[in-house]
């Protein structure tokens, strides 16, 4: 696999585990093709289970839909259009894949809450948590597949916040409150931990 991100791994479809070094967050992968369009992958840490991928194939060969699950997250999906490579009867998996942005999905329905940790810093409180001050410096995430966050002031409507796990940047968010302070959007760039690079911009009202 090769892209932004490159994987390398080789993996028998029969269920035992290979490894994958190399990789953020995982270093062993077990493939099972359910069938010749269905293939689930096992993303392991150690011989801990990180993720489970479900990769399924349209029936004409042309569409790819990768949706993550790990303990804890929103599943994530990511879609991919057949750009290129020969379609291989044997393997219709086979190929050259561009992601189809608007079909990826991170997160959806999120609820999160923000508040004034009194002492100049933040206390983020959602699918993850952690407490920050505007200063640059990494601090502890709990509950994320990321260790640290970091939070700057870009302008006073506008905070940058950067992830890291195992000191590698993973996730780069910007969000952006409004002048009437009752919307903020969070734009998104990510990598999951099967290496796929998303975007995404997510819309939240204030309750």
């Amino acid at each position: 696999m090769s892209g932004e991100t490159h994987l390398d791994f080789t993996a028998n479809a029969n269920g035992h585990p290979g490894a994958a070094p190399g990789n953020l967050g995982f270093n062993q992968i077990q493939l099972h093709r359910i069938d010749k369009h269905q293939a689930e992958v096992r993303e392991m840490k150690d011989g801990a289970l990180v993720a489970t991928v479900r990769e399924k194939l349209s029936k004409d060969g042309t569409a790819l839909t990768s949706t993550t699950s790990s303990a804890g997250h929103p599943s994530q999906t990511t879609v991919w259009t057949r750009t290129g490579g020969t379609k291989d009867p044997k393997d219709p998996f086979a190929g050259d894949w561009t992601q189809d942005l608007s079909k990826t999905h991170m997160q959806q329905g999120s609820l999160i809450k923000i508040e004034a940790d009194g002492s100049g810093g933040a206390r983020f409180l959602g699918d993850y948590s952690y407490t920050a001050r505007f200063d640059g410096k990494p601090y502890d995430v709990k509950n994320s597949r990321n260790d640290t966050v970091t939070l700057a002031l870009a302008d006073p409507h506008t905070v940058d916040e950067t992830f890291r796990r195992d000191n590698q940047v993973t996730q780069k968010d910007r969000w952006q409150v409004s002048a009437d302070g009752q919307q903020m959007i969070c734009s998104t760039t990510a990598t999951l931990e099967t290496g796929q690079h998303v975007t995404e911009k997510l819309v939240f009202k204030k309750q």
